[in-house]
Formats: structure tokens, C-alpha cells, sequence
């Protein structure tokens, strides 16, 4: 069930449905020794969309890489940015990478549906990062979860699978804690 809170921006009613924290896993195509997207890896993910009531939701978002057993091996990027739409539905973001990549983002949401098509249109690069020409992403919010898949290309490189993933939407234990007040102290007693 998608929640609107009362205080979010009235331009925002239709991104609702990312806010909250979420996670998961997916799958990368990480560049190898053969190419661009050749090594496979299992990836972790949390992400975070917020609102403080102005025109715009922030997000923030943290990969690493997953072991055969799921366990954190090393962190893959990270990344933070602010998305806005339009009456027309029209879609804006603008992110910052940890690898030395800011990026605006062009897109539009589905009609009659949450889900969000975005494309590369501008990029920065510092001297450090790695070669990237452009990028594009689906995110959508399937039976309750966000689903995302994104592509991106370099110079020479055609556009190719980057990444995607599987999130569930996580509760903040703030949000429990404001409850516990009708708990009795033993915590037996609760079974009782």
C-alpha cells in the first residue's frame, strides 16, 4: 500500500510510492578482464528516498558486493541525489556518484502506473573516474517492492545490463519504538 503523508509536497503525490527506506539484492556487470559488464557479481543494496515537505525527494543509496553466502565483501558505490516531476509527469534527477560521476537525469513516469524511465543527459566526470558516456534506468514499484534495472554506456561501448535489483521496503525501528509504551515490561505477559 502506497502512503502519502500529510506534509508532503502536493508536486510529489506521484513519486509516493519511492519513499521509505529500502533493500535488497541484485545482480551487477561489473567490467573485466574481457570487456565491459563481463564479471557477475551479487550485490546488496539500501536505499533511501526522504521529503522535508519541499518540492523535490532526496535519495541515497549504497551497493556492495555480495558473497556466495550473502555476506558484504566490499562496498560497490554509492550515490545521492534529489528527484522532482513535473505536472506533465515528466521526471528530473540529478546525482552525484562516489566514483567522481555527477549526472542529470531526464524521464517520465508511466501513465496510470508507478514506474519511472530515465536517461542520461548530462555528465561530469573528474579526471579519476572511470570512462562513462551515458546511462539509462526503469525503476518500479512491482506488487509492493521497488524493481530496478539500469544500463549504461562509455565511449566505444555500446549501451549494455549495468546492474538491477530487487527491493523490499524496510520499517525503521523509530517508527515501532513510538508503540511500545502498551507493551508489558516482562514481555511474557504479551503471550499470555
Amino acid at each position: 500500500m502506497i502512503e502519502i503523508p500529510s506534509d508532503l509536497h502536493p508536486d510529489l503525490v506521484p513519486l509516493a510510492f519511492l519513499l521509505g527506506n529500502w533493500q535488497g539484492a541484485g545482480v551487477a556487470a561489473l567490467d573485466g578482464d574481457d570487456g565491459p559488464g563481463t564479471d557477475k557479481c551479487n550485490f546488496g543494496q539500501e536505499v533511501t528516498f526522504t521529503h522535508d515537505g519541499r518540492d523535490f525527494l532526496e535519495y541515497v543509496s549504497h551497493t556492495w558486493q555480495l558473497d556466495e553466502e550473502g555476506n558484504k565483501v566490499r562496498p560497490l558505490e554509492s550515490e545521492t541525489g534529489f528527484w522532482r516531476i513535473d505536472s506533465e509527469r515528466k521526471v528530473e534527477v540529478v546525482m552525484i556518484r562516489d566514483q567522481g560521476v555527477a549526472e542529470v537525469w531526464y524521464g517520465e513516469m508511466a501513465d496510470q502506473k508507478p514506474q519511472i524511465d530515465l536517461a542520461t543527459d548530462a555528465i561530469a566526470r573528474t579526471p579519476s573516474a572511470a570512462e562513462y558516456s551515458g546511462g539509462k534506468r526503469l525503476y518500479g514499484y512491482v506488487k509492493s517492492d521497488l524493481m530496478w534495472v539500469g544500463e549504461r554506456a562509455a565511449p566505444g561501448v555500446p549501451l549494455h545490463p549495468y546492474m538491477s535489483a530487487h527491493l523490499k521496503k524496510s520499517v525503521d525501528p523509530r517508527e515501532w519504538a513510538k508503540d511500545l509504551g502498551d507493551l508489558p515490561d516482562d514481555g511474557i505477559a504479551f503471550f499470555r
